[in-house]
């Protein structure tokens, strides 16, 4: 794939500390040990109330040495590296399990129990290492950061064993327990990222709203504070090949509740694919995901026709699976689309057996700026402008970075079917009875239902508003039953609310999904208690439990999938409701599963 190793470019010159600002003074700051940094963590998980957390994180960044404030803001929003980067660990688990084991003199089941008591392996390492850390910290923060890019660098999981060791080994009890917390990502003391850009502003007499933007044109909460800290944030400017939060949709019931938000709105189909944003400059192109992940190559065909965009250009859209025809083509159902994903390589069969088309609705920068303070009927204009007029631009051949074409002669054509880029089609609604009928048309087209959006809206990046309406329909229910329940994480760390759940394939129970959300605290803590009760194996985090508790869960999709022993999966189930009125022996099976991905598949074929 030619933009594999692509490097990240700046539309503008870097905000970092090279930028050409006077130098700074912070030699009369404290330099902090990891312990200091700990045992800051401990007093912000001490306290539930924001603004404690948030007063905590001020005072200590501010009494620290600019170096060192960088790398623990970084550190604080639970992450090794500053997003932007990308750079990982790569320690698993098992591995961390493993070494702490070690340290510990061999007490795995001592880890174990620790573990069970906890739910958390960090504090579990803290408690089984207390008998054999240093008691006093000789370990410095910025040995830490140094540690963790020596161990990003390493390939081999000996080699990063072996560094990990060594900084293990001089850590205290309580620096041991960060250290694996950070590594793991899962830092659990009710503090966000959010909340850390709350208190870079107020150490630093920064307004929030600005230190927010910085955060976000960076991916640097480090790089943030350091612009706050020497007054420069207005300095941030955007990083192309840095993804951004996506601007995010609330559910309308129905049309009439949907056309009463909006006088004037702008209508799309909303597409059953995968939400992606396109950086395109210098024809390289690097495509992510809701999640901000990289899925570039899950569709290398869509580079090519990317790369043909005037200049820089960042855009919003769908990659659906798309058959095109004479009638201008149409999407198929999500499960083709999931076959694509999570692989390393995707050949030129499967581009040709599941060809895609990117159908782009916005665009947050381009012309040199970024167009989130823009309302959205004048970056409908820019977007139209960006495809200069067509709407639709074909696959190119995917060409390698020696220059070389990517595709087999026998095979280039039929894969050439496939990276269709499309200017997502819009109409505009005057009634609630016009959205009905727009709505029955998209589903026609095999579609998930529309997107109703104001004309007057911004792109207000990982907010969900009433700018932007989606209205759809259940794809169905199930009734299905639970047989394995996992302890939450974050304030759930103690009750038991991930439920993974089955459906009958004759007298068999058969896992099919596994759900965390829709249910209230009340309810999770009532099932918590049946489910101690009811526990058939504990694997310590996970339990076995007698599949006696039926729920109603609602789901966008069903695909196939090797996952589950049922060879089906749910897309994005929900839980709607414990049904305490059905015994496990009503709940749905197979053969009603088998009829909705029938009918869910037929319907995008038929169209």
């Amino acid at each position: 794939m030619p933009n594999a190793h692509v490097q990240r470019r700046q539309i503008t010159y870097p905000c970092d500390k090279d930028c050409g600002a006077p130098a700074h003074s912070y030699a009369s700051k404290a330099t902090a040990k990891m312990q200091h940094l700990a045992e800051t963590c401990e007093r912000i998980a001490a306290t539930t109330k924001k603004l404690e957390k948030t007063a905590i994180v001020a005072d200590y960044v501010r009494s620290r040495e600019i170096g060192d404030a960088v790398i623990s803001a970084v550190f604080l929003s639970g992450r090794a590296f500053p997003a932007f980067e990308e750079r990982t660990l790569q320690i698993g688990g098992s591995l961390l399990w493993k070494l702490v084991v070690e340290l510990a003199g061999g007490r795995a089941a001592a880890l174990t129990t620790a573990y069970r008591k906890r739910g958390d392996l960090g504090a579990a390492a803290a408690d089984v290492l207390a008998a054999t850390a240093p008691a006093s910290s000789t370990m410095m923060l910025s040995e830490v950061r140094a540690t963790f890019d020596q161990i990003a660098e390493t390939r081999t999981a000996t080699a990063k064993s072996a560094l990990l060791k060594s900084l293990l080994e001089r850590a205290t009890p309580l620096e041991a327990k960060y250290i694996v917390k950070i590594i793991t990502g899962e830092l659990r003391i009710g503090l966000k990222e959010s909340l850390v850009e709350e208190a870079i502003a107020k150490a630093y007499d920064a307004p929030l709203a600005t230190v927010q933007r910085a955060n976000m044109l960076l991916g640097d909460i480090g790089g943030t504070l350091r612009l706050a800290a020497e007054h420069r944030l207005d300095q941030a400017r955007m990083r192309l090949f840095h993804p951004i939060g996506f601007m995010l949709a609330s559910p309308a019931a129905d049309a009439e509740e949907a056309f009463r938000y909006f006088e004037h709105a702008l209508v799309e189909d909303k597409y059953d694919g995968i939400r992606a944003q396109a950086h395109c400059g210098g024809r390289q192109v690097r495509l992510f995901s809701r999640t901000l992940d990289e899925v570039t190559s899950s569709f290398p065909e869509l580079a090519g026709p990317l790369g043909e965009f005037a200049g820089d250009v960042i855009l919003d859209g769908e990659i659906v699976a798309w058959r095109d025809n004479s009638d201008g083509g149409h999407a198929m159902p999500f499960t083709e689309i999931h076959k694509r994903l999570g692989r390393k390589e995707v050949g030129q069969q499967l581009m040709a057996e599941v060809p895609v088309a990117y159908m782009v609705f916005d665009v947050i920068y381009a012309g040199g700026e970024l167009t989130l303070d823009k309302p959205l009927s004048e970056r409908a204009r820019l977007l139209d402008r960006v495809f200069a007029g067509a709407k639709r631009v074909a696959p190119k051949p995917l060409v390698g970075a020696q220059g070389n074409l990517l595709f087999e002669p026998e095979i280039e054509e039929a894969a050439a079917e496939s990276g269709w880029i499309i200017r997502a089609p819009a109409m505009h609604a005057d009634s609630a009875q016009q959205l009905e009928q727009y709505f029955e048309q998209a589903m026609a087209r095999g579609n998930e239902g529309l997107m109703i959006k104001d004309l007057e809206s911004p792109y207000m990046p990982g907010r969900r508003g009433r700018w932007w309406l989606k209205l759809k329909r259940e794809l169905a229910t199930l009734d299905v039953v639970v047989t394995a329940v996992e302890f939450g994480h974050g304030k759930r760390i103690h009750v038991l609310s991930d439920y993974t759940f089955a459906i009958r394939k004759g007298e068999e129970l058969v896992n099919i999904g596994k759900a965390y959300s829709g249910l209230t605290d009340k309810e999770i803590a009532e099932l918590t208690a049946w489910f101690l009760a009811h526990t058939t194996a504990d694997h310590g985090h996970l339990r076995e439990v007698e599949p006696k508790i039926v729920l109603e869960v609602a789901f966008n999709a069903i695909m196939r999938s090797g996952r589950h022993d049922s060879g089906f999966a749910l897309r994005f189930p929900r839980i709607v409701r414990v049904r305490r009125d059905k015994l496990p022996g009503e709940i749905d099976t197979i053969e009603e599963v088998e009829r909705i991905y029938a009918r869910q598949h037929g319907r995008g074929k038929s169209n």
